[in-house]
């Protein structure tokens, strides 16, 4: 008899958003419980088998009172800015980490406790696995549209700031009873929560939202009038990574090595409400004023021609190098005005010598000098954050 191949990675992937060969169509819970017991195994090693699935809709009001103690709550973002919510029970996050810890679950199931970021980062990707899963078992399904393209974003720690986190529109809620462990060792508990409105793109062939279009020369089922449309579409799907910069300063590699907790940095008061975007290579896309948006921080992009406030951002400065009987933990730039004397320790005609705050006989904190009518300097530590 001859041997089965095993299937390529692609085939599976394009198998995915077929009919079942037993006939029974494709469904959202179908779907649902599919993804679930593959990502656990294909992810973590973790058997897990869906003893039920209920899913209805739900305000965001009642959301709330469908969550566990202590579940771990996993905030997702979607198509156009859709937020939704999966909620972890504290079996079924406690088998999650013994299984990447130990690899096993076990005797015993650990104490009930508080989830953390470091246990939400370890589910991660366990929840993107489903999240993926569940969306190419409805690729060319009508549900696609509300199911599709949802990913994991952050943790939260409390349930409270939910009413003001999430859209006040209608859920569908899936809420996922399963057992984890050979024989059903633990009983556990899955929530998914995603808007009701779809806002993501109608069903489409798994070629395509695979990122596969199809070529005019390939001789697909695609003319050569679609295949413009369907290009586009996979290219603009890509993800590109954009940076957020405040501001940029060049230091010498001397000052660099000797940060430590609790150094300053000087910093413009304009870097605080004026940024810049930033793509590949560090080129300036964009700009845009720091702000927050539902207890994030944000960025808002402003136009090319409107006015930066304090006067806008400088250009990154180059602190020129320290002398060798300064040791710099931190290099500064002091400003020497034209009219004024050079300062002492300096020839004419050369920069001034740097010195850490505080160093130096009778040394006293500096003062970072105002510039025209921007307001004074400001200290950013290091070691810590905003």
């Amino acid at each position: 008899m001859p041997e089965e191949k095993p299937k390529t990675v692609l085939s599976k992937m394009a198998e995915a958003g077929r009919p079942p060969a037993d006939g029974v169509p494709m469904s959202s819970v179908r779907a649902l419980r599919q993804a679930l017991a593959k990502a656990a195994q294909d992810i973590i090693k973790l058997p897990l088998t869906v003893i039920a699935v209920n899913e209805r809709r739900m305000t965001l009001s009642d959301l709330p009172e469908t969550l566990e103690d202590h579940a771990l709550l996993a905030v997702i973002e979607g198509p156009a800015e859709a937020l939704g919510l999966i909620a972890l029970s504290p079996p079924m996050l406690a088998a999650l980490i013994e299984m990447q810890t130990m690899g096993r679950l076990g005797a015993r199931a650990p104490a009930v406790r508080k989830p953390t970021r470091t246990d939400a980062s370890m589910s991660a990707d366990l929840l993107d696995g489903v999240l993926i899963g569940f969306e190419a078992a409805l690729a060319e399904m009508p549900e696609i549209v509300w199911a599709g393209g949802f990913r994991y974003a952050s943790f939260l720690d409390d349930p409270r700031p939910l009413g003001l986190l999430l859209e006040d529109c209608a859920y569908r809620v899936f809420e996922v009873q399963l057992t984890v462990g050979l024989a059903g060792a633990r009983e556990g508990g899955f929530m998914l929560a995603l808007p009701a409105t779809g806002r993501g793109p109608g069903p489409q062939k798994m070629g395509v939202a695979l990122g596969e279009a199809s070529t005019p020369e390939a001789g697909g089922e695609n003319d050569v009038g679609e295949w413009p449309e369907q290009m586009s579409r996979a290219v603009m799907s890509t993800h590109v990574t954009l940076e957020a910069v405040l501001h940029r300063v060049t230091l010498p590699l001397q000052a660099v090595m000797s940060f430590q907790p609790g150094m300053v940095l000087p910093m413009s008061m304009a870097t605080l409400e004026t940024l810049s975007i930033e793509g590949a290579g560090g080129r300036c896309i964009a700009r845009a004023r720091l702000g927050q948006q539902r207890g994030f921080r944000a960025a808002r992009l402003i136009a090319e021609d409107a006015d930066l406030p304090l006067g806008g951002v400088e250009p990154p400065e180059k602190v020129p190098a320290a002398s060798a009987e300064h040791a710099l933990p931190v290099a500064t730039k002091k400003r020497v005005e034209p009219d004024a004397p050079p300062a002492e320790g300096s020839k004419k005609g050369e920069p001034a010598p740097f010195t850490a705050p505080g160093t130096g006989a009778g040394a006293a904190a500096p003062e970072y000098p105002q510039q025209n009518d921007e307001a004074p300097a400001l200290a950013m530590k290091t070691g810590s954050g905003f």
